[in-house]
Formats: structure tokens, sequence, C-alpha cells
């Protein structure tokens, strides 16, 4: 969908006079709903800088919540998020952190359930856009404009290789790729936006990588 202005991104019915503060937390919070591939049995949530002042006249803490439930930027239920959480069985949770970030308009959420959980740190950079700078302990900038792939593989020789070359042979442009790891030779992960829809046949192949240890889409 494309948007006109900040106007069209808020909706004439979200919370609070601020794109960074509504649009851009529900965007942080539906990314984050989207690399947990399911909904959470809880979801924990700190705010920092200007979200932390001002989540709630601003309406940041219905938005995020909002995006948890996967709800898009102009959704009428982001207003009722809290109580619609609640009714499902999320337990959420919200705090303010005093640390000091990089950007005013920062989140960390924990997404969790017996599964397995998730953490990510998202910023709200202005006018609904955000950036998701961690992932599970990896540093990496996400803009979720794009649809992209996350996949999560062994450091090893090869591995971009082999997934360029499925892309490549399925005609997928690659728009931006990057690689994130915590120490030499353990697990990394590498983020890919492509220019369109990535087939689930083709996840699926990525995954049979003998490197690949999961692959995950979002903004499809």
């Amino acid at each position: 969908m494309k948007y006109k202005s900040v106007f069209d991104i808020i909706g004439p019915i979200m919370i609070g006079p601020s794109s960074s503060h509504t649009a851009g937390a529900a965007r942080i919070g539906r990314v984050a709903r989207q690399l947990f591939g399911r909904k959470p049995a809880f979801a924990k949530i700190s705010f920092y800088g200007s979200f932390a002042k001002t989540y709630k006249g601003h309406g940041t803490d219905v938005a995020i919540v909002g995006g948890i439930l996967d709800f898009d930027t102009f959704d009428t239920r982001i207003v009722d998020a809290l109580t619609i959480a609640e009714n499902e069985g999320i337990a959420v949770t919200m705090k303010e952190e005093d640390a000091l970030t990089d950007h005013p308009n920062t989140a960390r959420i924990v997404l969790g359930d017996e599964r397995g959980t998730i953490e990510l740190v998202g910023i709200s950079i202005g006018g609904g856009k955000i950036e998701i700078v961690e992932l599970n302990g990896f540093g990496l900038i996400l803009s979720g404009d794009y649809p992209a792939l996350l996949i999560v593989h062994n450091d090893r020789y090869g591995a971009i290789a082999g997934v360029a070359n499925v892309l490549a042979k399925h005609e997928i442009n690659i728009g931006h790729m990057q690689v994130s790891r915590k120490e030499k030779g353990q697990e990394a992960l590498m983020i890919i936006e492509v220019d369109q829809l990535v087939e689930t046949s083709i996840v699926d192949e990525i995954e049979e990588l003998p490197i690949v240890q999961q692959v995950v889409k979002i903004n499809d």
C-alpha cells in the first residue's frame, strides 16, 4: 500500500499527534509479530527516551500492542488493542527504561510462548518509518519497507553464495543484504531485502541448504 502523507499512515482514528509515536510503534510491533510467526503468550515491552516519557499520552502503548496483534497502521481496532490482547490471553507488560539509546524513539520487545522467544529492538525514525536494529542479540538494520528474508545459518564459507544462488534461480532480485554474527565460526544472521514476494516453496528450498538453520520471511 502506498501512502501520500503521514496522515494516511496514521489514519483518522489513531491516538496521538505523532506518526513516530503511533504508526511507527505499530509497525515495530507488527514486525515483531511477523518474526515470531504466531500469536505470543506474552509480550514484554520496554520504552526508552521519548517513547518512555510519552507512550501513554501519544498512544504508543496501544499502537505497539496493535502491531503485535498483527493489526496494520490504519486498523481501527488499534485503539482497543490492550483490551483485545487481554481477551486473547496475551499477557502484556510495559516498563519505562532510563538507559540512553542512540535514538529517542526506541522500544525493546520480547515475545514468547512455550515454544520459544524472540527479542528485538526497534526505532521509529519519523513519518511512520522504522528500523529494527537488533534481533536476538544480532545487530542489523531492517526497515520493514520491503519483503525480506531473515536467515539463521552457520558462519561458514559458501553460506551467502548458496542462498544467493537459490534466489537467482527463481529470478528474485536482492535489493539489500547484510550479515551479522556474534562470534567467528558460530551462528550468523543473514538479512536480505528483495524486490518481490518470496513464495513459501522458495523459503523451503533455502531451509534445505545444509548450512541454514531457519528462514523467516516478513512483509509478505
